[in-house]
Order: C-alpha cells, then sequence, then structure tokens
C-alpha cells in the first residue's frame, strides 16, 4: 500500500473518531427517553458567583424519583436524585441576565427544597415546570404531601 492509501484509512479513522461521541450521546438521549418523561433541565451545582454554576442537563421522572443527567455525558446513571417524598417547591424567578446566556431561552427557575435542608436551582421551560410541579404535588395513594 503506498502512502495515498495510508492517508485515506487515516482520514477514515479520524472521522469515525469525531463522529463517535456525537453518535453516542444522541443514542443516549434515545435511550433515556425511552426510560420515563424526558425534559431539558439545567441545575446550578455550584452557587459561589452570581450567574455561574449552571451545568446543562435532562431530567426524567422515575417512578418517584426526579433524575437529572448531564448533556454532554457518557454516564448511563443520574448525576442528581431528587425523591418526590422529600423535595418541595420553593420560590420560583426569572433567570437574571448573566443567567439567560447560560440557560435555554424562556425558562424559568425553581428552587427545589429537600427534607435534609438542601435546596437545588432547576432551570426549565414553563410546560416543564407545570409538569414538575404537578408532579410533586400529585402524591402516590397512601403518601403524604409535605
Amino acid at each position: 500500500m503506498d502512502w495515498v492509501g495510508y492517508t485515506e484509512w487515516v482520514a477514515l479513522a479520524l472521522v469515525l473518531l469525531l463522529l463517535a461521541p456525537v453518535v453516542f450521546l444522541g443514542v443516549r438521549r434515545r435511550w433515556l427517553s425511552r426510560q420515563g418523561g424526558l425534559f431539558d433541565c439545567s441545575v446550578r451545582l455550584s452557587g459561589k458567583s452570581p450567574g455561574s454554576g449552571w451545568a446543562l442537563g435532562v431530567a426524567r421522572y422515575s417512578g418517584d424519583n426526579l433524575e437529572w443527567f448531564r448533556v454532554f455525558s457518557i454516564a448511563l446513571r443520574p448525576r442528581l436524585i431528587f425523591p418526590r417524598s422529600q423535595a418541595r417547591a420553593g420560590a420560583q424567578r426569572d433567570p437574571d441576565p448573566i443567567e439567560s446566556v447560560l440557560l435555554y431561552d424562556e425558562q424559568r427557575i425553581l428552587t427545589l427544597e429537600l427534607a435534609d435542608g438542601r435546596s437545588w436551582e432547576l432551570a426549565m421551560s414553563t410546560a416543564s415546570l407545570t409538569g414538575l410541579l404537578s408532579w410533586l404535588e400529585s402524591a402516590p395513594p397512601g403518601a403524604r404531601y409535605r
């Protein structure tokens, strides 16, 4: 094989190497959506400075848990799990100008308070927010809503 043949094989390997992560992320999102209701939901992982710490992600309802996954990750397990029995909806607000650059358009921010005292800020569309609030308020039979 001459150098042109080697160059073609190297170029093909490079293209496949660059396309593999993109294809994997698409297949991963499709797989996550088959497991339950999936919606775009960003989470503020650290709030040390105003408008920072946001991570783009998706969330899904899985039984009595809300599971959150990063968008750009290879993990098939959720990064955060919010049990419905321990979660309570807090204040809602619009993103400030710095946050609106980091988040998707037309999103609202909800503070989700957990029973152990921790709180998380979640950003989602108004339709997803309505669905989340409805899911939090509708407790399964025999359970108490706090």
